[in-house]
């Protein structure tokens, strides 16, 4: 499976390198190219994407407030010419930050570690899938240094920790290094719901809502403004109640 790939970079010269680099190495395949972030913006709302290469020095808008307006699912590697933004960049989970000019045994390294984490993510994908379709559905994370069984039926919530995940369960809850979007593609939508950037709930855990929020096991979760309007209308919806 290719690694769809994004160029973002208002250089026309970087982007040429970058575009040679990729075509030389199997498992990378070009979306698109962009010359600045708000066009980079705008394509992301149509292309799905799994790698960015992402220049920080741009008109308009500047690679680290990309990123931080986007918060995007893809990896990220930033490719610049400035050494003072790699302190802030791994501040950002980045996969790598590259020097220009990049060399290609430079690229190939960075795109290795991308790739291998791809493999990891497509495995566990597959685990994923195959518990989803037993009987008793559930899931394994890596938790304390092993991989912990939860069953969909006993979570209450999920709540990111920005690079990590909370199971909550009833009496317990599980830590996993995982993002909450991997979590949110692969649950049943007919499931779970999505409530808030760092929410996922179970929609027959729902006991109470309101504009603003929902209550689980005695819990009040915000509801997030850019999730309201496709929450409330689920919530409110006679399927949902009724379900």
């Amino acid at each position: 499976m290719n690694l769809k790939c994004l160029v973002v970079d208002d250089e026309p010269l970087a982007r040429e390198v970058i575009l040679s680099h990729i075509s030389k190495i199997e498992g990378l395949e070009l979306v698109a190219e962009c010359d600045n972030a708000l066009k980079a913006f705008e394509l992301l709302k149509k292309e799905a994407v799994d790698l960015i290469f992402l220049d920080i020095q741009m008109p308009k808008l500047t690679g680290i407030e990309f990123l931080k307006v986007l918060n995007p699912s893809a990896r990220i590697i930033f490719t610049t010419a400035y050494r003072e933004y790699a302190l802030e960049s791994y501040e950002l989970n980045v996969a790598d930050y590259l020097l220009k000019p990049i060399s290609f045994q430079r690229f190939l390294k960075a795109v290795n570690k991308v790739l291998n984490d791809h493999e990891v993510e497509v495995a566990e994908l597959i685990e994923l899938q195959d518990a989803l379709r037993s009987d008793d559905p559930h899931i394994f994370l890596k938790a304390d240094r092993k991989m912990v069984k939860v069953y969909l039926k006993d979570i209450l919530y999920i709540e990111s920790l920005k690079d990590y995940v909370r199971i909550k369960l009833p009496g317990k809850e599980v830590i996993s290094l995982q993002k909450i979007s991997f979590l949110e593609e692969k649950l049943p939508e007919d499931c779970f719901v999505r409530i808030h950037r760092s929410f996922i709930v179970p929609l027959k855990r729902i006991e109470a809502f309101s504009n603003s929020a929902v209550e689980v096991n005695g819990v009040e979760l915000p509801i997030g403004r850019n999730y309201k309007d496709a929450v409330l209308e689920l919530l409110n919806s006679s399927k949902s109640i009724l379900g």
